[in-house]
Formats: structure tokens, C-alpha cells, sequence
């Protein structure tokens, strides 16, 4: 038989705080949900995998989880986890037997785990793996007292994935449809009259919900030190445009033409920002065929650009630009930039580099008919603060 999988990553994390769902937040240079994806696809048992997104990012899938061997289908989510569920099982080939249904903000569960999952699901129809509670386990009232102390013995802590019978799980999901609400698969299918067979789950095989969790997966799993990414921008000059430099107005008698104020500093940092993220390029972003960056500022385009790696997980830790123009001299501004772009992206002074450079005559930069910019910018995880 070929298993099937079914991630569930239909929600949203509010409680991680972040503008971005927690699923797409990296830990170890990758994003969660790839993570997730990847201990299946690797797995030599797993035949097929069904990945539930948000409706509005199911056309990014392939992009967020990368390639994979094996077949790997997306689709929408619903309103509750349990439709979410229900969307990824039809999605689901006949044949694919038994199914485990996985949460993505779990993204370190490994090999062994996987297999007792799978076995445990062929052998008592599902399988749900668990922790035993470590602490005393108290219930407590409306009131803030303690009503009664549980058997810790008898608590378990459940995790994903969990295994089912196919047959199992179509009737668990039936049940839900019919109106019973739960938490988890394992719940609906108990509903269902189904017996849950409790397998061993792993301390390492945690949930990703809050900041603490985040922060804490980052530390066992720092990844790559940092990004660096490169940025060049050019524009042609003509008469009467003012010449601005991260914000710094040049006095000079021509200047750049351009859908936006031409700020060739902050568009060639900007884009080295996005390059570095894996986000793109500035013209994606802001777009010189819309009408809201007409005129833009520099800076401003700036920091929405450093928001946007943000997003990503990403913080700017240094930088450093080359504006090339034959005429005027620069020399007298570059500490004016510096600090405009220190001050824009939070940046210590030290930890930004600026020079300005002739092209010596040569082409159309050298013959004064064009200003440009190259820039290299060094970007590290953001920190997640609890």
C-alpha cells in the first residue's frame, strides 16, 4: 500500500504576532512548512502528499515547498481545521492507504517516527503518537481554584502526525461534516466509534504557535550565518530633476528620470535586500506601471522594502553602496547619505558603507549622462522576541 499524507497548513498563527502566516517563517534557512513537507517525501513509505494552504497562497505552493519526488498536489483550506482536512483527503488518490495528516507547524518529525505512526494506523485502524506529561496536571475551575489533581500517569500529550485507516479517516471526516467539532483527526474519529492507538511521540517533534517556539527552534537549528545579495540601479539624467541620494538633495542641474524620484542609492540597496531574501526584485514590488510609486521617495521605498524582508525573517546587518557619477562630486554628501540610510534601516553608522566614484569618461556614465549605483547588503535571521 502507499501512504498518503495530508499537511495541514490552512491556518493563519496569529498568536506568532507576525504579518506573515508561521508556516512561511524560517528556522534554519528554510521555511516551516517545507521542513514539514520534507521529512515525508523522504520517507520510503510515503507514495503521495497533499499540502492544504490558505486559498490566496496555493498558487505560491510549489514555490514555498520547493521540489519533491514525490507527487505533491495543493489545495485550499476551509474555515476549520477539520475542513481543512477534509479538502486534503479529497484531494487524496483512491489508493492512497493509510493516510497521516500532519500539521505543518510541526516541522521536525522524523523517520522513526513517521514509521510508527504508519504501522501503528495498519494494525488498530489509527494511530495517534503522544508524549507523557511531565508535570502534575491540575484542572482547574472558573473560580482560579484547583478543582482536582489528574493521574499524570494517565495524560498524554498528543502530536501529529496521525494515522488512519482510509476507510477510517473517511468516516472520521463524515462525522465531522454531520457537525461535531474537534480539535484533531484522532478526536473526530474517536467520535466515530473508532479505538485510537496511542504510539510513542518525540520531545523534538514540537509546535511552532508562539514567538518562544520560534526563537527556540532557531537556536537547536541556526542554519546559514546569513545572505548576502547584490543591487544595481542606473538612470539617464536630464535637465531639471532634482538629484536625491537617500534622501539627500545634491545641488546640481540635472537629474534622474524616472517613474519615482530616480534615487538609484536606495533602488540599488532596496534590490539587494529582495535578492538576498530570495524575494524578488524591486520592480515586482513597486512597479513603475503603477501610479502609487509616481514620485515615490527613495527611503520610503526603502523601508517598505526592509519591511518586506522582515516579513521573510530577514534584518538588514550591514551594507554597502557605490554611487557612480562623473559630476558633481560626491565626497561632500557621502556622510549625509550614510546617515540617512543608517537611521533608515536602524543601522549602526559603522555598519554602513558609502563612496562615490567617477567612471573616468568612459560610456555614458563617464560622459555625465547617467548616474548608478551597485550595492551589496549582508542580511541575518530577525530576531523573534517572545
Amino acid at each position: 500500500m502507499s501512504v498518503g499524507v495530508i499537511v495541514v497548513a490552512g491556518g493563519r498563527g496569529e498568536r506568532m504576532g507576525t504579518p506573515v502566516p508561521k508556516q512561511l517563517l524560517e528556522i534554519g534557512g528554510k521555511p516551516v512548512l517545507r521542513r514539514s513537507v520534507e521529512a515525508f517525501d523522504a520517507h520510503p513509505r510515503v507514495g503521495t502528499i497533499v499540502v492544504v494552504l490558505p486559498e490566496d497562497l496555493v498558487a505560491s505552493g510549489r514555490a514555498i515547498v520547493g521540489a519533491t519526488s514525490r507527487p505533491c498536489a495543493f489545495v485550499a483550506g476551509g474555515p476549520r481545521r477539520q475542513d481543512s482536512t477534509a479538502n486534503g483527503f479529497a484531494a487524496l488518490p483512491a489508493g492512497a492507504d493509510p493516510v497521516l495528516v500532519h500539521d505543518a507547524a510541526r516541522p521536525f518529525a522524523d523517520e522513526a517516527l513517521i514509521t510508527r505512526v504508519i504501522d501503528a494506523a495498519e494494525a488498530h485502524g489509527a494511530a495517534v503518537p503522544a508524549v507523557r506529561a511531565r508535570d502534575t496536571v491540575k484542572r482547574v475551575a472558573a473560580d482560579g481554584f484547583v478543582g482536582s489533581t489528574l493521574p499524570r500517569e494517565e495524560i498524554w500529550l498528543a502530536q501529529t502526525p496521525q494515522g488512519f485507516r482510509r476507510d477510517v479517516l473517511a468516516r472520521a471526516i463524515a462525522r465531522g461534516q454531520l457537525g461535531v467539532e474537534a480539535t484533531d483527526e484522532a478526536a473526530l474519529a474517536e467520535a466515530a466509534g473508532q479505538g485510537v492507538f496511542v504510539v510513542e511521540g518525540g520531545v523534538e517533534n514540537i509546535k511552532i504557535t508562539t514567538p518562544g517556539d520560534l526563537a527556540s527552534a532557531r537556536a537547536r537549528h541556526p542554519g546559514p550565518l546569513g545572505r548576502v545579495g547584490t543591487g544595481y540601479d542606473l538612470h539617464r539624467l536630464i535637465d531639471g530633476r532634482p538629484l536625491v541620494l537617500a534622501g539627500v538633495v545634491v545641488a546640481t542641474d540635472r537629474g534622474p528620470l524616472g517613474h519615482s524620484d530616480g534615487d538609484v542609492v536606495c533602488h540599488a540597496i532596496a534590490d539587494a535586500m529582495f535578492g538576498a531574501a530570495g524575494a524578488g526584485d524591486i520592480g515586482a514590488h513597486f512597479p513603475d506601471t503603477d501610479p502609487a510609486w509616481k514620485d515615490a521617495a527613495g527611503l520610503d521605498l526603502l523601508e517598505r522594502a526592509a519591511a518586506i524582508v522582515g516579513a521573510r525573517g530577514w534584518s538588514v546587518t550591514s551594507l554597502d553602496v557605490t554611487v557612480i557619477l562623473e559630476r558633481p562630486k560626491l565626497a561632500p554628501h557621502v556622510g549625509a547619505v550614510r546617515e540617512r540610510l543608517a537611521a533608515a534601516l536602524g543601522l549602526p553608522a559603522d555598519a554602513v558603507g558609502v563612496k562615490g566614484k567617477t567612471n573616468e569618461g568612459v560610456d555614458a556614465v563617464g560622459r555625465g549622462e547617467a548616474v548608478a549605483a551597485h550595492a551589496v547588503v549582508v542580511l541575518a535571521p530577525r530576531p523573534v522576541r517572545p
